[in-house]
């Protein structure tokens, strides 16, 4: 069973960055989309961010487009987000998610995803 887990998250100011890792267990990691997904206190898991599996192709929720940057190392078995210009609407839990079916292309829509981390925490203060 594939195994993700999260690493990077904290507390920081408004306009700081950050940048997240999620490391993936197993050997087929090159062959599925990987996201970033968030949740506020109260509020639905949203879409963040995806990637293809060659990291050719990205995709962003309109609210993080410029200001976050998904990437992957494949040899690695690491996916990353880099988050710039935090404002304290970001503060969430992050996760991690990998697509349910290989050599798919990167997609939004969270029933997409069949594998999760545990989430890493992202406090922005003001």
């Amino acid at each position: 069973q594939v195994q993700l887990v999260e690493s990077g998250g904290g507390l920081v100011q408004a306009g700081d960055s950050l940048r997240l890792s999620c490391k993936v267990s197993g050997r087929t990691f090159n062959t599925y989309v990987m996201g970033w997904f968030r949740q506020a206190p109260g509020k639905e898991r949203d879409f963040v961010a995806a990637i293809s599996r060659l990291g050719g192709s990205v995709i962003y929720a309109d609210d993080v487009k410029g200001r976050f940057t998904i990437s992957r190392d494949n040899a690695k078995n690491t996916v990353y987000l880099q988050m710039n210009s935090l404002t304290p609407e970001d503060t969430a839990v992050y996760y991690c998610a990998r697509h349910r079916t290989p050599f798919r292309s990167p997609t939004s829509t969270k029933a997409d995803f069949g594998s999760w981390g545990q989430g890493t925490q992202v406090t922005v203060s003001s």
